[in-house]
Order: C-alpha cells, then structure tokens, then sequence
C-alpha cells in the first residue's frame, strides 16, 4: 500500500505541473492525496469529515484554497506522526510523507508559474537519456552533494526554498524556520537550490544517527550535569579527533565535552581522565571566547586554537584542535560554544524567564547543533559553513539579525505548550530529551493542535519579514565583501600602490592650498580670510559644515548625472618603472631608512615631552607651566572665537611678504635650542622583565 501511495503520488505530482488546474479540479486532485496520506498515517477521519472540517474555519478571501487546504491536512498527520517519529525516520515513511507534503504544497505555486512547465518539458526530453543508477547498497557512501550530487539525483521530482521552510515552520527537524533559508542555500547549493528526495533522507538519518549517537556519550569525570543539560558534541576520545590544552609551556591531551550549559575538559591520565574542568558558558558575565595561534612551548605557530577569558579566571584556558592542513575542527568547536553562549545571553536579555519558553529555545538550539553534525557528516568532502545551521551565531553576524531575535523573542511567547511537533516534543520523541511538563497535557494539546491546524497563518509575521529583510542585507554584504577580497590578498608592495593611486586626486588639491597660504593668489587669498573671520565671528561653523555637506551630495549627483558608475568599471593602476632592478632596491631601502629616522623621531619627542611632565628636566617644566597658566588665564578672558581669529591672521600674515620681512627667525631658533636642550630618559631593552619588590 505504501509503495503504491508513493506511485500515484509521484505521478499526481506530474499531472498537477503539466495541466491548468481550476479549482474544482484542484481540489478534487488534493482529496485524492488526502485519501492516499491520510489513510496510509491511520487518522482516525473520514476524507469528508477533513474536507468539511476545513471548509468551516476557511474563508474565501485567504485564496489559495488547494495549498490550505493541503496544510490543513499535513499539518494533522504530524501531529500524528511526531509522538513516534524515531521510527518514522527509521524506516523512511517520515521522510517520504514529508517530502511529498513539500511537492504538494509546491504545486499551486508551480501551475501558474510558466518556467516550471518549460523545466518539466526538460525533464521529459531528459527521461530518454539513460541515467546510471546507484546501488541501493551504497547509500552510506558520503559522496552527497559532491560533484556527483547532480548525477545521483537524475530527474526526480524535487523541492524549493519556500516549500522546505513552511515544512519547518511545521516541524523544526530537518531546519527551523528562523535560518531555513540559509539552511537549504547550504544543502542545495550544488543542485541548483533545488532539494531531491535521496539527500532530504540522507539528511533526515543523519539526524536520527547524531541523535543516537550523542546519547551514548558518557558524563565528564566528577560534574554533575542539570537535569536540562545534554551532552552535544564531544572529541578527544579514542575513536575521535585530539583535543590539547596549552598552559604556559606545557601541552595537555585530554576529552573535550560541549553541552546546552557548560564546556567540560577533561586531561587524560595514566588510565582515565582526570576530574573535569568545567567553563560555565550560561553565566551572565563578559566572558568572551576567540580563536588564537598556539604551539609548541607557547610559540604561537598554529592557527588552530580557541582561547576563554572571564573574569573569574586568572588566564584564558587555550584548547588546540590539531589538523594537518585546515582549522576546520576549530572553527567548528568556536562556532558550537559560541552558538550556546549567545542562546544564554539571547535568554538573559530578553528576559526569557518562563521554563517552559526557555526551554524551547534550548531544544531549537540543540536541534541546530545535530543538524550541523549531520550535514558535516553528508558534506565531508566540503564541510559547510557552520553558521548557516545555527541561529544565534549565524544572526549574530548577519546585518540586521538584531531585529531577527527580537522578533524571536516575541514569538517565544507564543509557544504552544506541548505541541507534539514543536522542537522540546521532537527531541523527547528521540529519546534525547525528557519532559518538563506532564503527558496529560501533552495529549490535550495535540487534540487542541489538530483542531486548528493551518488556519491560522493568513499573513507574513513580522518575524517573517525581519527574517527576509536580513537575508537580502546579507547577500548586498557578501557581494560588497567579495570585491574587497582581491586587494586582501595583495602584498605590502602593491597595496602601496594602490594607496598612492588613490590619493591622486588629492594630490592637485595640496598645491592649490599652498598657492593660497603663499598669497601666490591674493584675491583667492583675501577671499579665503574675509570668510575665515566672518565664519568664526559669526560663529557659523555648523553651517559651515552643512554647505560643506551640501556640495559633497551636489558632486554625487553630479557623478550619477555623468554615469561614471557605468564608466568607472575598475582603476587600473600601473607599477611599471623606469627604475633598474638595483635602483629600485636602493630606493626601498632608502624610504626604509626614512620610516626609520621617522620612527626615532617619534620616540624622541614622546621621551621629551614626558621628561617635561615628570619634572626630569625641572628647567624646561618650569617654562612649560609658566607658558600653560597665561594661556590658561588668555583662555579664561578672551572668547575662543577672537583667539581663533587671532590665529587665523597670524598664519596668513607670517607666509606673506609683510610676514618674512618682520618674521622672527631668530625666535624659532631659540625654540629649537630649547627643544633639543630638552634630556630623554634612558631606554633599556631587555628580553625579560626584571624581578621587582613587592
């Protein structure tokens, strides 16, 4: 019956794609598929008491009668279904049911949609090329969405991004609907964002294997794990992957354990592990976690570590994942503890104090972190991006993910208590998690659930609309990033030239200032002054401002008006010289030498000036303080906007023919003689530090 229910479906899916559907005829096609399902997952129901008792909370101006219709329906076989979804998953009637429940709520979107039927009639004139088959034997083989993917799935029918998130929105397994869309970009990315049957499956039993698998875990030596606490990923075992501690110059081997509160290590000894370190990650203080270089004795040569700081402990704890090419382990232990970290602070800040809500959240998160073990598992050819899979950590880097998690915290409050497919119901039906609240209510919530399943979401949330706003910034980000990754790459040499090219416009602008200060342009000169003064009487500078805003927005327009957008493509910067090989070695070494001599410069002044503020060179300080209190009491006295002015003639008078006639070159030398009559403090350059008294 099953096998059969699978057939009629697949070609039921096909007759909906190719042939126009009233909606008579489309909703006698969705009673067939009612008929199919809904007796294949045993509800207790007749198809016309369903049909009737959809039509009796539908309302015509929703629309979309087939798709609500077709929601109504799903969404009371999971509530059916979810209790005992383990072995739903098991023996793959979960993953058939919901994979065809995608196909036909994708369908009344894909009969109005001409491109589909133009990828249909491709794929009929693609069903007479002969397509090579896998061995049913051979689905363990981790070869999925590698370049074979596309071959694998030949022209089976498959599903979209909108399908695959109202299937979340049901059920968070297989993604939740808060990062959905980045899920499926991840998963889908080498079949054209499309998902076909063998990978959603593939996916779905990975989940179930994870499951399993972390249920088997053994507790940390000596640590009492919470009643709510469960182990999410652990390494430094025997059969995994080496976890090493760095303490100062020594290195400690040992089992790393990830739970929803904690990060627990734990050093290996001569034949068990030592008492476990516990890192309370769920405390609400400015701890703070990043990755780091490590290595042997401290040397930091390794880019494959993660160092905590809080302020309960003395030294960062450093944890080395050892990887002979890429620091993909790390990345994804930083990526897991931080996921957990920004849940409790996600808690902490809005206030999420009721348990049953906040344990909700719990399982969401713990759900996103078997789901990145599952797809590391079917990617490991190309292991994904470990944000994508996550919620906190991926909203935490995405521009407007703000406004994502206060939405999220808002539909906190709306959690259905209970619901037998709500992310706490999925993962107590695998046995991962246990209650919080008793089963009596847990069954009249499901009966509640039944009853109104699908009528109920008629518009977009507002968390919807955050979550697709945020997707669109990140894509404009990530494009915008991508044109900065080339002059990353750059080296020191060409990236100079490229800074050199760049301040080419400002080049032409330092000469015409010169000219001004210079009176080379007395009008220009004059003119410049006379608006100075008035702007600095009048105490204009805000305005001053603001017209300078106004012709920096007139030269943009100006810019847009002239279509250099379109003409300016790229710069094009050209390094070649007229310099040999041996002059263009002098020459670097000669603008070395000058960065040199402008380094010593620098600390000469610095040592001087501090010499003047620690009284070392007591003469000096005292001219210096002499010098400080006048300008302290002219300061006091005189408006700022007359010294201002005052500054203003003085400049332009000391460059002009009137200013070198009068100008006092023998003051400026006298100033020089008591610059450099000014002592230093010694420096001493040690390679360690002395040892000085308490």
């Amino acid at each position: 019956m099953y096998e059969a229910s699978v057939i009629v479906f697949s070609n039921l899916y096909y007759f909906l794609i190719i042939f126009p559907l009233y909606r008579k005829l489309e909703h006698g096609l969705v009673i067939i598929w009612l008929n199919i399902n809904c007796t294949n997952r045993k509800l207790d129901t007749s198809v016309d008491k369903l049909v009737e008792e959809f039509e009796v909370g539908w309302k015509p101006e929703i629309g979309n009668h087939g798709r609500k219709l077709v929601e109504f329906c799903s969404a009371k076989a999971l509530c059916d279904m979810c209790p005992n979804i383990e072995e739903k998953i098991s023996d793959g009637s979960y993953s058939r049911f919901t994979f065809d429940m995608m196909l036909a709520w994708e369908m009344p979107e894909y009969t109005d949609d001409e491109s589909t039927t133009e990828c249909v009639a491709k794929e009929k004139e693609e069903r007479n090329i002969p397509v090579q088959t896998t061995d049913p034997e051979q689905d363990e083989i981790l070869l999925f969405y590698s370049d074979l993917m596309p071959l694998l799935v030949n022209n089976k029918p498959n599903v979209g991004e909108d399908a695959f998130v109202w299937l979340a929105s049901l059920v968070p397994l297989a993604a939740d609907v808060v990062n959905g869309r980045f899920t499926f970009e991840t998963l889908t990315a080498p079949t054209g964002n499309r998902l076909h049957f063998p990978a959603y499956d593939k996916l779905l039993k990975e989940i179930d294997k994870c499951t399993r698998h972390l249920q088997k875990q053994a507790t940390p030596k000596d640590a009492e794990l919470a009643d709510d606490e469960y182990i999410l990923h652990v390494e430094g075992t025997a059969g995994s992957q080496r976890v090493v501690r760095h303490i100062g110059g020594t290195s400690w081997p040992g089992r790393l354990t990830l739970s929803n509160y904690a990060l627990y290590y734990e050093a290996s000894g001569v034949i068990t592990y030592e008492d476990a370190l516990k890192i309370d990650l769920a405390k609400d203080i400015e701890h703070t976690l990043k990755p780091t270089a490590t290595g042997p004795w401290g040397a930091p040569l390794f880019d494959k570590a993660i160092i905590y700081e809080s302020p309960e402990l003395s030294e960062g704890v450093v944890l080395e994942f050892p990887e002979l090419t890429s620091s993909t382990r790390r990345d994804h232990w930083l990526a897991l503890t931080k996921e957990i970290m920004l849940m409790h602070q996600f808690l902490s800040k809005y206030k999420v104090e009721d348990p049953i809500q906040a344990w909700e959240m719990h399982a969401r998160t713990i759900l996103g972190i078997i789901r990145l073990h599952a797809a590391r598992e079917m990617l490991r050819i190309s292991p994904p991006t470990p944000t994508k899979f996550l919620i906190f950590s991926l909203f935490d880097e995405i521009p407007k993910g703000d406004y994502v998690l206060e939405e999220l915290a808002e539909s906190l409050k709306k959690v259905n208590r209970g619901h037998p497919c709500n992310a706490s119901s999925i993962l107590r039906s695998m046995n991962m998690t246990r209650s919080i609240i008793s089963g009596a209510e847990v069954k009249q919530v499901a009966e509640e659930s039944k009853s109104v399943s699908g009528l109920d979401a008629t518009t977009p949330s507002s968390l919807e609309t955050a979550i697709k706003q945020a997707r669109e910034e990140e894509k404009e980000v990530a494009i915008a990033k991508a044109t900065t990754e080339e002059l990353k790459g750059e080296g020191i040499s060409d990236s100079t030239t490229v800074l050199m090219e760049l301040l080419k416009p400002l080049q032409g602008v330092m000469p015409r200032f010169q000219e001004i200060l210079t009176w080379e342009r007395p009008f220009t000169t004059l003119a410049v002054i006379a608006v100075s003064l008035v702007i600095t009487y009048k105490e204009w500078i805000g305005k001053a401002i603001a017209v300078f805003f106004c012709w920096v927005v007139a030269k943009m327009l100006q810019a847009r008006q002239k279509r250099l957008n379109e003409k300016c493509n790229e710069i094009v910067v050209c390094t070649a010289s007229e310099q040999s090989t041996m002059e263009s070695i002098v020459s670097a070494q000669q603008g070395l030498y000058t960065v040199h001599d402008m380094v010593q410069l620098a600390n000469i002044a610095i040592l001087k000036i501090w010499s003047i503020l620690i009284s070392k060179a007591q003469k000096q300080a005292d001219m210096v303080m002499v010098a400080l209190s006048l300008s302290a009491i002219l300061v006091a006295v005189i408006p700022v906007k007359f010294i201002i002015m005052g500054g203003i003639l003085y400049s332009f008078i000391m460059t002009s023919k009137i200013g070198n006639y009068t100008g006092n070159k023998q003051g400026n030398r006298r100033l020089k003689e008591w610059w450099d009559s000014i002592p230093v403090i010694p420096v001493r350059v040690v390679d360690k530090l002395p040892d000085t008294p308490a």
